[in-house]
């Protein structure tokens, strides 16, 4: 028998290399002879990175670029065989960069996300996928892309650094300078969120808040970001505003599509890309997937979901051990899983289970593994 191991960090606690090893070492207990597989995976989000790399044997690389506020910030992304890399934007221009105190998304920009960006150009990487969530920023991607070339300027023709208090004043884009080599490179951009750029459900009144916004500056964020949008519209003759995905990271998602020619795609469906996942596959009895915590969100772009479904399309059955579970776990049945069990054992406080969670990940897993020899035996 062969098993494939795919699970997502358990946050907090457990990494998805763990989980794979804490697996393997139970179902060697169990079943004595098998054969075990893993692949680390991660939805698009935090981890990303790490995942990948660990996955295809790739290497970190760590530069110095812009923070959030331009200060410097050592950011790392990951450079994987083939001329690929994968680049999470929170590493130049995330949240937790900015000091509670200093949070206002009028001041901060995505200008570090375009540095790593050129880095991988640099090191003639022409295959470039970016996830895009945590962002500090609502400059409507235009730090980003002004990294690599572009120029944003003013009525009197002068350029602008590329924050949010920048969008109000944009009168032209001027693209010619944009970084050539990004014609011939494949640029795919890992979003989960279907927010447009402007609007009730767009970047600033969505995701505003969390980033600093008063309900002053998001009026004049959305303001701006508007009149950025009209310009786009004028120039280049897209419409940000029916881009799926277009608000996500502050604009950085339109950024990226209208001016790299980027991509948007499923985090999770885009992490399995990278790693070869439908490959991993062949040849496998069953798969063990997992997260922290299941639940109706569960259907939504996140690993379980992911691995699910690619495994039913391989004919492979899939089961997810978890933390715990929650309201509309039962969902995650559609979407290739066939069984759910938790690693906790019986009423605990949540502190416990955090404190014991390795332990009991490893006796979820001896429980689990021995309920499928039972079917195996039952199947004879």
């Amino acid at each position: 028998m062969r098993l494939l191991f795919a699970s997502d960090s358990f946050k907090g606690t457990l990494s998805s290399r763990q989980t794979a090893e804490l697996l393997e070492r139970a179902a060697l207990e169990v079943f004595g002879d098998v054969a075990c597989d893993r692949v680390a995976v991660a939805d698009g989000g935090e981890g990303t990175v790490d995942a990948v790399v660990e996955a295809e044997g790739g290497q970190l690389v760590t530069v110095p670029v812009h923070g959030p506020l331009m200060g410097e910030v050592q950011a790392s992304y990951g450079v994987l065989p083939g001329g690929r890399a994968v680049i999470e934007m929170a590493a130049a221009s995330g949240l937790p960069l900015v000091p509670t105190e200093l949070r206002n998304p009028l001041h901060t920009t995505t200008f570090g996300t375009g540095e790593l960006i050129r880095d991988a150009l640099d090191r003639g990487i022409t295959d470039i996928s970016i996830a895009i969530g945590g962002s500090a920023t609502n400059d409507g991607g235009m730090g980003c892309v002004r990294a690599l070339g572009v120029r944003f300027l003013d009525a009197e023709g002068c350029e602008l650094e590329g924050r949010g208090q920048d969008l109000e004043h944009v009168a032209r884009i001027d693209a010619s300078r944009l970084d050539p080599r990004i014609a011939s490179a494949t640029i795919t951009v890992m979003c989960d969120v279907t927010n447009p750029l402007c609007g009730p459900d767009g970047a600033t009144y969505t995701f505003g808040a969390q980033k600093g916004a008063t309900p002053q500056m998001q009026e004049r964020l959305e303001a701006g970001m508007q009149a950025y949008r009209d310009v786009i519209r004028a120039q280049f003759g897209v419409d940000p505003d029916t881009l799926r995905g277009g608000g996500a990271a502050g604009g950085l998602g339109t950024a990226l599509c209208v001016f790299l020619g980027g991509e948007m795609r499923s985090g999770i469906d885009a992490v399995l890309d990278l790693v070869h996942f439908d490959e991993r596959l062949q040849g496998v009895d069953l798969v063990v997937t997992g997260e922290g915590r299941t639940d109706w969100q569960s259907c939504f772009g996140k690993v379980m979901q992911g691995v699910g479904e690619r495994s039913r399309k391989a004919g492979v059955p899939a089961v997810g051990l978890c933390g715990s579970l929650g309201k509309g776990a039962d969902q995650i049945f559609a979407h290739g899983i066939e069984s759910l069990m938790t690693t906790v054992d019986g009423p605990m406080p949540l502190e416990e289970a955090l404190d014991r969670a390795e332990e009991l990940y490893y006796l979820g897993a001896i429980r689990m593994f021995r309920l499928v020899r039972t079917g195996m035996w039952v199947s004879k």
